[in-house]
């Protein structure tokens, strides 16, 4: 291979963090055609794992560097969040976790790319698709290795349980949550319940903050906050507040 080549191929492999995904489409946007790919795997420097996705040969690539290049190279709206983001941010001691699993959330219509699906990254994923904060709002970047993705805040990552609750997620367990958010800022809080769109997610949210007793919470504007009208019946067979409008578990009203 000339020095040239060697050149072109080393500024690649600078280029984005080991131990992540390089997808095709992504090389030839930023120069490397498909002919000149096909001869890094002639040559042995890069790998294919599915259609359109490779991997530097004798690396490793865990599904956090696959996420890292949805979301750094194809541009993909899909976030680590839910119970997932909860143990990566140290309150997995609230939850029952399997540890088979991950959560992820993205927005309605997302998909999730084949080359991803096919792989066996030695666990399951738990895909919510769902539109009730938009963007990257309440999204912080975690650390892995040598790069970064972006996964739920604490705040964000308790009101995507509370968008499963009840079906897929105790509302006690989010309760457990709540009261470890002691030193969350009232703004971060605000912000995210003001771009919520669900109504139940914001009401279950302000009643589990003020049952915990949080300090925080006299700073919040409901007044801004969409509320919503009427009741809502969150569980079969539970307990109504009348100051929030909605039906808790027994268990839960008695806490």
């Amino acid at each position: 291979m000339s020095t040239n080549k060697q050149t072109k191929i080393n500024l690649l492999l600078q280029s984005q963090p080991p131990g992540v995904v390089f997808l095709a489409s992504w090389l030839e946007a930023n120069g490397y055609s498909r002919d000149l790919q096909r001869k890094y795997i002639k040559s042995g420097w890069l790998k294919p794992i599915g259609r359109g996705a490779l991997i530097r040969t004798g690396q490793e690539v865990s599904w956090v560097g696959a996420i890292y290049t949805i979301q750094n190279q194809s541009k993909r709206k899909i976030h680590i969040g839910g119970r997932s983001a909860l143990n990566i941010l140290g309150m997995s001691h609230y939850l029952e976790l399997d540890e088979r699993k991950r959560t992820l959330f993205a927005p309605r219509g997302t998909h999730l790319p084949s080359w991803f699906r096919e792989n066996d990254w030695g666990i399951e994923f738990i895909v919510h698709k769902t539109d009730f904060l938009s963007g990257d709002i309440g999204l912080v970047p975690f650390e892995e290795k040598s790069f970064k993705v972006m996964i739920s805040s604490a705040v964000r990552a308790l009101m995507e349980c509370l968008y499963l609750t009840p079906d897929s997620f105790s509302l006690t367990d989010a309760y457990q949550i709540m009261e470890g958010l002691t030193a969350i800022h009232p703004d971060d809080a605000q912000l995210l319940l003001s771009k919520c769109t669900s109504v139940k997610i914001v009401r279950l949210f302000l009643y589990l903050a003020v049952k915990a007793k949080h300090l925080w919470v006299n700073h919040l504007d409901i007044s801004r906050l969409d509320i919503g009208k009427g009741k809502r019946s969150i569980v079969k067979n539970g307990v109504f507040i009348p100051d929030f409008q909605i039906t808790v578990p027994p268990e839960l009203a008695k806490v």
